[in-house]
């Protein structure tokens, strides 16, 4: 890389990272001043305590209890004498979303509309293993999307602005609450929720500040401690973030493709015409997570007679010919106004086999929970920027 490219890619970085600053969540502050828990960093909870005269050590025991045993009440903290459990009642909060709607699909496929304490709302998913008794949690990083995808019900909403990492870190604990998946006093209690996938509303490499804050929370051995590998971040690809997350968070990486040529994917994932396709694979190739343990997921949604040709399989595997990856093919999820229709299943299964034949996996992701609009791509709400002014 060039030291002119190096300068120019620092300062995509910087205007990535003011204009997330536009749309910044609300403090993390009830209206009578007391701070919320959830979500801040180790050293922001041992500041915090300083400040009201405690010790650095309560740290770990508040953390404790907050992120391995679920609890949102300071008076069951078996740990902490009664007269500080009335002093940080008094001073703090352990918040969750509010569940405004719990819908449960035919397929067992759980969809949470959670409303944060300004009002605005976000979907969050939880999808169960077919056949093994656990699961994948797809979060949300923002209300609404900037991004607008053809395809993607979640691309008709306007962004109305990023989520905290309270809120981020909140999506997975209010599902937790939802299964009563919190350690049980006898240590018998099933981990169903043991994969996060950042898939849900937004685009997390918009909102980086707070979706690393929320998963360096998540993957904290001395609270819910789940490993950087059960964790998969997807990008529709914002190339200059990329090597970023790479760096400082090592989780899997999932790349929303869709489309092998510029002039394709400029329409379907907008996206492109800021970072085309050679960037987007180039930064494929340098994401350092990338193994053939850990293998970049290339997401690609089957559209029919857009997308789907068997030309368009052959060179899909030439374009990411070397990269140690796989192909989750989609078939299109349905959604009230969208203007595609699904691959039929024999050029989906055409698809696949040149990808399998070329040594790449390619599962076909059976939809799940498109009963209650809970499959990928069809998640919305009707939060909206304005809401306050409205």
């Amino acid at each position: 890389m060039t030291h002119d490219v190096q300068e120019m890619s620092d300062a995509e970085r910087v205007r990535i990272l003011a204009k997330a600053a536009l749309f910044a969540p609300p403090p993390a502050v009830l209206p009578d001043g007391r701070r919320e828990i959830v979500g801040l960093s180790r050293e922001e909870l041992t500041e915090a305590l300083v400040a009201i005269g405690e010790k650095p050590f309560r740290t770990k025991q508040i953390w404790h209890w907050v992120y391995h045993q679920g609890v949102t009440d300071f008076a069951v903290m078996s740990t902490i004498a009664r007269p500080l459990q009335e002093k940080l009642a008094a001073r703090f909060v352990i918040g969750r979303p509010e569940p405004a709607v719990v819908q449960t699909s035919e397929d067992q496929t759980r969809k949470f509309l959670f409303r944060f304490r300004d009002g605005q709302e976000a979907e969050t998913v939880y999808i169960p293993d077919r056949h093994e008794d656990r699961g994948a949690v797809c979060i949300s990083s923002q209300v609404g999307c900037t991004l607008s995808c053809r395809f993607c019900h979640t691309g008709t909403q306007k962004l109305a602005r990023n989520l905290g990492a309270a809120e981020i870190v909140g999506q997975f604990m209010a599902a937790r609450d939802s299964y009563g998946e919190w350690p049980s006093p006898h240590g018998d209690t099933p981990r169903l929720l043991s994969t996060i996938v950042l898939m849900g509303m937004g685009e997390p490499l918009y909102n980086y500040e707070n979706v690393a804050k929320a998963m360096r929370i998540v993957m904290d051995g001395e609270g819910i401690a789940l490993s950087r590998r059960r964790i998969t971040l997807s990008t529709s690809g914002v190339v200059p973030m990329m090597d970023r997350v790479g760096a400082e968070l090592g989780v899997n990486l999932a790349v929303s493709l869709h489309a092998v040529r510029d002039d394709l994917r400029d329409v379907i994932v907008p996206l492109n015409r800021k970072y085309p396709i050679a960037e987007l694979i180039a930064a494929c190739r340098r994401y350092p997570a990338a193994s053939n343990a850990r293998r970049i997921t290339f997401e690609y949604v089957m559209l029919r007679d857009v997308n789907d040709s068997e030309a368009e399989a052959r060179a899909l595997v030439k374009l990411i010919a070397g990269i140690p990856a796989k192909v989750n093919l989609i078939p299109f999820n349905p959604w009230p106004g969208s203007d595609y229709e699904s691959s039929t299943r024999s050029q989906l299964a055409k698809f696949a086999r040149i990808v399998e034949e070329a040594g790449f996996a390619s599962p076909i992701r059976m939809p799940r929970g498109q009963d209650i609009l809970a499959a990928c791509g069809q998640l919305r709400t009707e939060s909206r920027r304005d809401r306050d002014a409205a």
